[in-house]
């Protein structure tokens, strides 16, 4: 049995889950999210948590158990605390600030980059080098931060772009390294 599949999901107080055949729909303080299941994958709430269960043990229903209830979690978690990635520019002039809901960005291109954020995730702009993405779906969250991070990333020899906070960064030497290294 999946180690993560067979673990039950505790519902906080003020968490709200409705299951119609294999459509999940889970309201809490921050908003609600709705998502379709697999038909195979059953679902059910039992003494305040959610349990999921796969008729067999078989290689796809094995996949889908513990899928599923990873993806479930992580539902009942957006509309609780909600998730956010935080981005750091480092350069020379790089910066951004926030135009009404567009998020703007100079990162050494010819013009100022504009970013529109989808409905239901918030930008901030913490200074002028940190942007947080966040919102209560993880999947969104995590895909807009993937976007913004995908304008500038990080140049791997002078450590320019845009990276997330907690991403290790190794600079390569470049050819003053290399001189070095004659026979």
């Amino acid at each position: 049995m999946s180690r993560i599949g067979k673990m039950p999901i505790s519902l906080p107080q003020g968490v709200e889950v409705k299951l119609e055949n294999n459509q999940v729909t889970v309201k809490g303080v921050k908003g609600e999210l709705s998502r379709t299941f697999h038909p195979d994958i059953s679902i059910a709430v039992k003494n305040g948590s959610l349990v999921v269960n796969r008729p067999s043990d078989n290689r796809v229903h094995c996949a889908l158990h513990g899928l599923t209830r990873s993806l479930l979690a992580n539902m009942v978690e957006g509309v609780t605390r909600g998730f956010d990635r935080v981005l750091e520019i480092s350069g020379i002039g790089y910066r951004a600030h926030k135009t009404g809901d567009k998020l703007v960005l100079m990162v050494g291109h010819s013009h100022p980059v504009e970013f529109q954020s989808p409905p239901g995730i918030s930008i901030t702009v913490e200074g002028s080098n940190r942007i947080k993405v966040s919102g209560i779906d993880k999947e969104i969250v995590g895909e807009v931060a993937a976007q913004i991070r995908a304008i500038r990333p990080v140049d791997s020899y002078k450590g320019k772009g845009i990276k997330y906070v907690e991403e290790k960064l190794r600079l390569k030497p470049g050819k003053a390294g290399r001189a070095g290294m004659k026979k």
